[in-house]
């Protein structure tokens, strides 16, 4: 085999070699192709997505709003519990002091 034998041989390699290689890759872009539908579906189902990511962070600051407006209310409501413990705490020893008045004057009057 000589030198032009040779070279000849080795550009026959080379060229089935980029053939097959570029065969190769189409076959793979041909399966791996995204049709426009499917572009647009996953477009559509980002959107949507986003949407859903929106309105559960307004649910969530809602949420919040709430519980701290709950929390207020609670706090006011047993507050006004405590006041009302204590004014009829106050009312039912102010009765006995008045029921041990009555006795008194009750006994000392018969």
């Amino acid at each position: 085999m000589n030198r032009a034998e040779f070279v000849i041989a080795t550009a026959i390699i080379l060229f089935v070699a980029f053939c097959m290689g570029w065969f190769a890759n189409w076959l793979v872009h041909r399966f791996k192709r995204v049709s426009q539908s499917d572009v647009d579906q996953l477009e559509r189902m980002s959107q949507e997505l986003h949407e859903a990511e929106e309105t559960r962070d307004q649910a969530i600051t809602y949420l919040q709003q709430r519980e701290a407006e709950l929390t207020n209310q609670l706090a006011q409501t047993e507050a006004e519990l405590s006041a009302a413990m204590e004014g009829l705490r106050e009312a039912r020893h102010e009765a006995e002091e008045m029921r041990g008045w009555i006795e008194r004057n009750k006994g000392g009057a018969a």
